[in-house]
């Protein structure tokens, strides 16, 4: 059994990986924004609320889940918060904030804040229109690829690039979809590697597959890598 902190918990994929983490007997620490919103205490930091606690997000409030506060883009509380635990996953996002601008930013607190916390491993959830196809051409860049993300999608791309250029002893992977979420799909426990593809899915479930793999078994460092289903 492993501590795990997964960052933007709130979120599809970062619910999910709370999931798949209980199932395979993981301590979790759910950080989030706001953890009121999710039927638990808003103090930053603050332990989690019962189990059963009422609202849609009752995997974050499940026994074995400690639910926390906190800003992915502050280092600080990232060492703080981080602490004690095994292995990092962020599926953070702010689409309040310049995607050129928070991306990079949370890459680099994560890095110092991991650092500090003694983290070694960090699975970071990745956007597929920045992966490459088997052509080599990052999926945005192909032809009839939709352009009104780009800056989104590029600031995205932003962080991984920040990963990439670190001098950091934190052993880090991106994974992302191969193409798109299946947003209906359930778990299969199949997946496969696999470049970009417009036309490939994956369900959030089989995805947190993936993650938590690179968690218990290691095979993949430092690069970016797209997942479908299996």
């Amino acid at each position: 059994m492993s501590r795990i902190i997964i960052f933007g918990a709130g979120g599809r994929a970062g619910r999910a990986a709370v999931q798949e983490a209980r199932r395979r007997g993981h301590q979790v620490t759910a950080v989030v924004r706001d953890p009121a919103k999710y039927g638990a205490p808003s103090t930053p930091g603050g332990p989690s609320a019962d189990s059963g606690a009422p609202g849609t997000y009752g995997d974050l409030v499940a026994d074995g889940v400690t639910l926390v506060g906190g800003d992915v883009t502050e280092a600080d509380g990232i060492a703080r918060l981080a602490a004690g635990h095994d292995a990092a996953i962020n599926a953070a996002a702010d689409l309040g904030t310049r995607p050129d601008v928070f991306f990079p930013a949370a890459t680099r607190a994560l890095l110092d804040g991991l650092v500090r916390a003694g983290v070694e491993r960090l699975l970071s959830v990745g956007l597929a229109s920045v992966l490459e196809n088997a052509s080599g051409v990052p999926l945005m860049d192909t032809p009839g690829y939709p352009q009104e993300y780009r800056d989104f999608c590029l600031g995205h791309g932003a962080g991984t690039d920040a990963l990439r250029s670190a001098d950091t002893p934190v052993d880090w992977l991106v994974i992302s979809p191969s193409g798109d979420f299946d947003h209906g799909g359930g778990r299969t426990g199949r997946y496969r590697l696999a470049p970009a593809d417009t036309d490939s899915r994956i369900s959030y479930a089989d995805f947190a597959i993936a993650l938590l793999d690179e968690i218990d078994t290691p095979k993949h460092h430092r690069t970016h890598l797209g997942v479908e289903q299996g």
